[in-house]
């Protein structure tokens, strides 16, 4: 199975992942992970859809982003950052590769080569998500000319 995330790595990186993953399936509104439990693996979703949500105070879990396939979810598993800053919820039936996250770091350490590729992925899976997450809070405030014109008119 060819994704997006093991794109472009050799045979023999490829095999080397293979032997510390497994698939995983999730029926439509299966959670994935929950925000603030530790979680011992990252995902390379294959086919189907996964929504990220984030708990906020009196009003529930508001989502976040939609992930389909090829993306990567639970990356903070394989960076140790503890618990999960995230909820993710299967939109639909859905299916992933699971690596174990503390398998991937072993295997990142003891082959630097194989570790700058993984890490050049989160890192491209990080910076998508927060260039997604900006376009989401400008999209909250709206048209900026239109408050402008409106608070210059309120304070006339």
């Amino acid at each position: 199975m060819e994704l997006r995330f093991t794109a472009g790595l050799s045979d023999e990186d490829q095999r080397k992942l293979a032997v510390i993953s497994r698939l995983q399936e999730f029926p439509k509104g299966a959670i994935v992970f929950a925000e603030g439990t530790d979680h011992k693996d990252i995902y390379v979703i294959s086919s189907g859809r996964v929504e990220i949500c984030m708990s906020i105070q009196a009003r529930g879990c508001l989502p976040v982003l939609t992930l389909e396939a090829g993306d990567l979810v639970g990356w903070s598993s394989v960076l140790k950052q503890g618990e999960m800053t995230a909820t993710v919820v299967a939109m639909e039936d859905t299916q992933a590769v699971a690596i174990d996250a503390a398998e991937l770091r072993e295997l990142c350490e003891l082959d630097h080569d194989i570790g700058y590729q993984i890490m050049k992925r989160i890192a491209s899976a990080l910076s998508q998500r927060l260039v997604a997450c900006r376009l989401q809070v400008l999209d909250m405030y709206g048209d900026v000319n239109s408050y402008n014109s409106s608070q210059k008119g309120a304070s006339e």
